[in-house]
């Protein structure tokens, strides 16, 4: 356990006398100033007899932006408390016997006392749960050595410290769903709702996972064609402010209707795929929006530019985000039945076509729609209540095994959301970089939607 975390360079303290390890913290997308978010480890082993044992390790998050912290989500590690619960307050349980070494998962009436002194902490978090992903990235690293297998060639020790070390990077909680869709050759696209700050965060998150696990990974974002230049300088840059300064110089970001697509959190998501680059990682964005036409004539170029794509680097994962009518693959909308949206255009053509609709849980979003109050009707944009469902905290993929009746084989689940505002308001360099990025309350987004028109 204590060599698997050596191997990944994130280094710990361990309790004198027990089985308690405490990691340093490690931020997400290497050491951001807009990222933002810290993650931390706390693994705890129990020995229960000389060939065998548990393990747990509880993943700690904290972010700079207080506004993102919920209520209840704080862990409070003290002289007399104990691990009982998971994050929405049930007993965490799991299975043993899982063959020689370490068995895993905790039993449900098991407790174990948290250490104080060294290892004692007080963090406000706005996440603490098990990883039971890395529970078992540890158990398969370990378990060949507590069998008494051969020892592998110093030769493929250097591939697994490098191998550990690159699945160790800090990408969020892990996208449960996800690995099963992060595959060469595969097309998922998603259907979003413009606006909120956990959709972009979502996108880097999985395109930090999928590169983690050595696939190369290619973000579509649907943006104007001609940034493709921009986008592309951004990401091989330093990030210094004089290339932020190049890369809000462009039109999208100062639209009169900011629907979303330019928002502070789509900034912030291009910094973290920079990141990700500056690592060593395969991760590239294009952009394939034609904002110019409209209709199906709109519709079949933002086809043939993802073909292009996808056709040309056959090798990659392509993640390609959109509005969720672009991404349905089923013909026919309400107000015209012959439409023929990009999902379907492009799943006549491609093999691994999948399309996921978004799922969340009720919050806010930065919203552009029609104000009927007025003699004549006006778009109006600002902050609006988005209505959704509670599935837990959990961001996960799940596929239903054939599409549904709005044309989508899935969906893809983001909790909770909250608005994010244009990218501009924080003015034209770096975003967040003035203050903690803390997002305009919903009469502000109405008087700035005021304001734009």
């Amino acid at each position: 356990m204590q060599q698997y975390f050596t191997d990944a360079g994130l280094h710990f303290r361990q309790d004198k006398g027990s089985y308690v390890l405490l990691t340093d913290w490690r931020e997400e997308f290497g050491g951001s100033k807009v990222a933002g978010f810290w993650h931390r480890y706390m693994v705890m082993g129990k020995r229960e007899s000389p060939t065998r044992g548990k393990l747990w390790i509880i993943r700690v998050t904290r972010s700079a932006n207080k506004t993102l912290s919920r209520a209840g989500k704080e862990l409070d590690w003290g002289v007399s408390r104990v691990v009982t619960a998971g994050i929405d307050g049930r007993e965490s349980g799991g299975n043993d016997n899982l063959g020689s070494g370490y068995a895993l998962m905790a039993d449900e009436e098991d407790q174990f006392s948290v250490p104080t002194g060294d290892t004692g902490i007080a963090a406000e978090s706005a996440q603490g749960q098990r990883d039971m992903v890395l529970e078992w990235k540890v158990y398969d690293a370990v378990a060949p050595k507590l069998v008494k297998k051969e020892e592998p060639a110093k030769a493929n020790g250097v591939a697994t410290e490098q191998k550990a070390a690159r699945e160790l990077m800090e990408c969020g909680l892990p996208i449960a769903g996800l690995s099963a869709q992060a595959q060469a050759g595969r097309v998922l696209l998603l259907g979003e709702l413009h606006g909120t700050q956990e959709v972009p965060r979502f996108i880097a998150q999985a395109a930090c996972q999928a590169a983690a696990m050595g696939v190369k990974v290619s973000v579509g974002l649907e943006l104007p064609v001609e940034n493709e230049g921009r986008m592309e300088a951004f990401l091989a840059s330093k990030g210094e402010e004089e290339d932020w300064l190049r890369l809000m110089d462009a039109g999208f970001w100062r639209s009169p209707y900011p629907d979303g697509r330019g928002s502070e959190a789509v900034a912030n998501m291009l910094e973290q795929l920079r990141l990700l680059r500056a690592q060593g990682l395969d991760v590239k964005v294009f952009v394939y929006d034609h904002p110019k036409l409209n209709g199906q004539a709109r519709e079949d170029a933002l086809t043939a530019t993802v073909l292009e794509h996808v056709k040309r680097e056959g090798d990659r994962f392509h993640l390609v985000v959109s509005g969720n009518v672009h991404s349905r693959r089923e013909a026919g909308l309400p107000w015209d039945e012959s439409y023929r949206p990009m999902g379907l255009l492009l799943k006549e053509q491609l093999k691994g076509v999948v399309s996921l609709d978004m799922a969340y849980d009720s919050g806010t979003a930065w919203i552009c729609a029609v104000d009927h109050r007025e003699a004549k009707d006006k778009l109006a944009c600002g902050v609006q209540d988005a209505k959704g469902k509670d599935n837990g905290a959990r961001p996960f993929v799940h596929v239903w095994g054939g599409a549904n009746a709005a044309g989508y084989d899935g969906v893809f689940y983001v909790g909770k959301v909250s608005a994010s505002a244009p990218a501009v308001m924080r003015g034209l360099g770096k975003p967040g970089a003035d203050d903690n990025s803390v997002f305009p309350s919903r009469a502000e987004g109405r008087a700035l939607a005021c304001l734009l028109h």
